[in-house]
């Protein structure tokens, strides 16, 4: 009996904390998508150099979903025992007809993705989760045509945005707080039916993230970084205090004054470039996070999948889906511990996965946030470096500039 009274506590706080998260998605995604647009619109005189930031924030996010997408794919994290997997699809609250709305999806998806970005009623949007993607949509256009307002009516709009940003933020940070107590109470009862087994497949999902930033993060970023003639040791020893502060807190914003610092004083980017890039970036360069939303939706159908049916594929234009809303999703997510869960939870009301199976990897998300942070950090920081080198900007570790040669770089 005390047994049965532990689980029945643990659920009903399991659904207090999943209730809280599904209710700030649309305000929190919303202001922080608005929020941004403004930042852009903000900056009038550098038109070119915000170009050039949103292309390099756009092909580094891309390249680091599809980094994690291969890597998900290539080794299956979710794919378990079918035991295993039945054992988890009886603590599902909202199974049924999810083969059946998956299996509709196809590679038409693709062109109905941008039909679904044009909702016929925003607010009968915003209040589905499978038509969240239009609200993304509705709030980049009013964001952008807010900065073609007039002065005095543009400057009340940035802020309400502004506060209300602040507001959801603080909300968020509230919720998030319970988080510990909210993935013991989702966790526990699973660990409880089903024992160590599902250590395996967390573990190997664990493997699979790590994997994925790895090759971003000492991959990617140090080909940026030589393709604009800048030896990656340097900017990795620069960057190393922010990197560090970054990995403690799991906070992109709050390690935006280290990062400005290191790149003004240490790297030689000017206050212009860095002021411009690394505030923006802390909002819309979430090359960690997005990679990390896509393994977690991949694996959660992979597992899910295996109870399901063992036949069925997930398709390419489902994953294409995932890639796509895992892009767009990132870019107007909170620079907060944890925040990534909000994103997920759309992701997967999109493609009628239950958002319940989540909980299978909150046992090991602040682990992992901590790195994804530190990935997403340090993208702002090399794309501010690019950046400025793109402007013409000589002093960008003038002092290193001998070490070039030994790289076979052009000094």
């Amino acid at each position: 009996m005390i047994g049965v009274k532990f689980v029945a506590v643990c659920d009903f706080v399991g659904t207090l904390f999943l209730n809280g998260l599904k209710m700030i998605v649309v305000p929190l995604i919303a202001c922080s998508i608005v929020s941004g647009m403004i930042g852009i619109g903000a900056e009038k005189n550098l038109g070119r150099m915000g170009l050039k930031t949103l292309s390099f924030y756009f092909v580094t996010t891309l390249i680091a979903v599809l980094i994690g997408l291969i890597c998900v794919n290539i080794i299956r994290p979710g794919v378990v025992s079918p035991e295993a997997a039945q054992a988890m699809l009886a603590q599902a609250k909202t199974p049924v007809g999810f083969e059946e709305k998956l299996a509709e999806h196809s590679t038409s998806d693709i062109m109905n993705i941008f039909i679904r970005m044009i909702p016929v009623n925003i607010f009968s949007a915003a209040s589905s989760n499978t038509e969240l993607l239009g609200v993304i949509f509705f709030c980049l256009l009013f964001g952008y045509f807010m900065t073609r307002l007039p002065l005095k009516l543009r400057r009340f709009q940035v802020k309400f945005w502004h506060s209300f940003q602040q507001v959801t933020l603080n909300m968020a940070d509230l919720i998030l707080t319970f988080a510990p107590i909210g993935v013991f109470a989702l966790v526990t009862p699973k660990f409880i039916d089903f024992g160590f087994q599902l250590f395996v497949p967390v573990a190997k999902f664990s493997v699979t993230v790590l994997l994925g930033l790895g090759l971003h993060f000492f991959g990617v970023m140090s080909l940026f970084l030589i393709l604009a003639r800048i030896n990656p040791l340097d900017h990795f020893r620069a960057m190393a205090p922010a990197i560090m502060t970054a990995f403690s807190t799991a906070s992109s914003v709050t390690t935006i004054p280290l990062t400005m610092e290191a790149l003004e004083k240490t790297a030689g980017v000017s206050n212009r470039v860095a002021s411009f890039t690394v505030p923006l970036g802390s909002t819309m360069n979430m090359n960690g996070t997005a990679l990390y939303e896509c393994v977690v939706v991949v694996f959660v159908a992979q597992f899910y999948k295996v109870a399901v049916n063992p036949d069925f594929v997930f398709g390419i234009g489902t994953q294409i889906s995932v890639v796509i809303l895992s892009l767009f999703t990132s870019f107007g997510i909170a620079g907060i511990p944890g925040s990534s869960i909000v994103s997920i939870a759309l992701i997967l009301g999109v493609v009628g996965l239950p958002f319940e199976y989540v909980g299978i990897v909150l046992v090991v998300d602040r682990v992992l946030d901590m790195c994804r942070t530190v990935v997403n950090m340090f993208g702002d920081s090399v794309a501010a470096v690019v950046i400025g080198k793109s402007e013409g900007e000589t002093g960008i570790y003038a002092k290193k500039s001998s070490d070039d040669n030994d790289m076979g770089l052009p000094s």
